[in-house]
């Protein structure tokens, strides 16, 4: 049974600015949206009102028909991968994992993958930052959410592990839906099947890749790479 994450509006300003204006759009089970912006656009400020830690000057979100508040999209429906690491910095990775899945198939699968499975007897602080980002990443996308926001999910990646994330993001997006904001665009361009852009508090869609520059996202010396 598919699932339907339905932003109706969104409105949002910091004081007297304000960054998001009638923000909406509709993310289903199967769509992985990628959201570009430039810096102070409002994208991670849309993913955290979105996962329920903002609260906007006004929203109106359904999940699967259903007005969605703080609580529900953080219990159960909405995941959140935050561009910062949360993860505790003194805990083995092979004790870490059972934190956040006792016991079953996601545990084995967590600890076959092959990048997870070098790094098992490490403390997550002793990681690379790259590692501990894909490692947060994994533990976030194995959780029993529809919805999963991915905050610059590539940065700070070498890679190898960028393309194993798109081809995470590809095998789960049958059960998942996925919003995905990120300033490595050409990694967002290949796993995204929906675009969009915010400029000017508003969101446009991204018809053809040469729309980022039309609309004000990348320079004009972009335009020889599309």
């Amino acid at each position: 049974m598919g699932h339907t994450l339905d932003v109706r509006s969104v409105i949002h300003s910091f004081g007297k600015r304000q960054v998001l204006s009638s923000i909406a759009f509709t993310c289903r089970t199967g769509d992985v949206i990628g959201i570009f912006g430039r810096n102070g656009t409002g994208k991670s400020t849309l993913l955290k009102i979105l996962f329920g830690t903002l609260q906007a000057n006004e929203s109106e979100v359904y999940i699967d028909n259903e007005l969605a508040g703080a609580k529900t999209a953080i219990n159960k429906q909405v995941a959140y991968h935050h561009q910062e690491v949360f993860l505790p910095k003194h805990t083995t990775v092979k004790n870490l994992i059972p934190l956040y899945f006792p016991n079953g198939e996601k545990q084995n699968k967590l600890f076959y993958d092959q990048q997870i499975n070098k790094i098992e007897n490490q403390k997550v602080g002793a990681l690379s930052l790259g590692q501990q980002r894909y490692l947060q990443f994994l533990l976030i996308l194995h959780l029993d959410h529809y919805f999963v926001l991915l905050d610059e999910p590539f940065s700070m990646l070498e890679p190898l592990l960028k393309e194993l994330i798109k081809e995470k993001i590809e095998l789960h997006k049958s059960c998942k839906g996925f919003i995905i904001t990120d300033h490595y665009f050409a990694d967002v361009l290949q796993v995204a099947n929906i675009k969009k852009v915010i400029t000017d508090g508003v969101m446009k869609v991204v018809d053809k890749d040469m729309d980022l520059i039309d609309l004000g996202y990348l320079s004009d010396k972009f335009r020889s790479r599309f």
